[in-house]
């Protein structure tokens, strides 16, 4: 009996997965809004009814494909930082950037499927929040890191930050032990500064104005971590 369920679980984990790779097919084609549950069986010649054991709605399809998706940016992440010797807190950041960048341009349709407009009528689980902070937790590491080793020199005072983000700011410290407000505050202007680059690359706002990417990506970059003020 054992043996059998466990052949019938790699059957089911294998159709899994096939069904998820036929989706993001459907992705790159018609959108994550066009995704349907019926063209992804007819695809696989499987009956519509059939499907439904594996996905039994749309939503719960999607949501299969933004955890994976938030995995494979996280482990990018994870190995790029792991690559670095912890004390290059520089070093750390720019391998993380070019992590992100790299997925990104990698696999384009899932990128905007994770940080592109939301998908009409889909509403993300509380399943998809593990995942989705894996790349997050290390750079809220890099930051503590060189907050604990005294690395962090920004390049001047900045605007005290408005009475109400004290309060923002103690919830984006579980991600940063120990940094103070002015540092969450150029934490997350680095953090969205990345991803607003990869954005505006990604979907077309450089067409013909930046040619050289990669290089220009490097030195936007370099510009974050000295607002953080990581040592470059």
């Amino acid at each position: 009996m054992s043996s059998s369920l466990t052949a019938r679980e790699r059957v089911r984990a294998e159709l899994t997965r096939e069904i998820t790779d036929v989706a993001r097919r459907q992705l790159a084609v018609d959108g994550a809004s066009g995704l349907s549950l019926r063209a992804v069986a007819r695809e696989m010649g499987m009956a519509s009814s059939a499907i439904y054991r594996y996905f039994p709605s749309r939503d719960d399809l999607l949501t299969a494909l933004i955890i994976d998706g938030y995995n494979a940016v996280g482990e990018a992440v994870e190995n790029a930082d792991a690559a670095v010797p912890p004390e290059d807190h520089g070093g750390r950041w720019l391998a993380v950037c070019h992590a992100v960048r790299d997925w990104a341009l990698a696999h384009p349709h899932e990128y905007a499927l994770l940080y592109g407009s939301p998908v009409p009528g889909y509403r993300a689980p509380q399943d998809t929040v593990p995942a989705a902070l894996r790349d997050t937790v290390v750079y809220g590491r890099i930051v503590s890191d060189a907050h604990r080793a005294g690395a962090l020199n920004p390049p001047g005072p900045q605007p005290p930050v408005p009475p109400s983000f004290p309060e923002d700011a103690a919830r984006v410290r579980e991600l940063m032990p120990g940094v103070p407000d002015d540092a969450v505050v150029r934490g997350l202007i680095a953090w969205t500064g990345l991803f607003g680059w990869v954005g505006f690359e990604l979907f077309g706002q450089f067409d013909n104005v930046i040619l050289d990417r990669a290089a220009a990506f490097d030195h936007a970059m370099r510009c974050q971590a000295r607002t953080l003020g990581l040592p470059i």
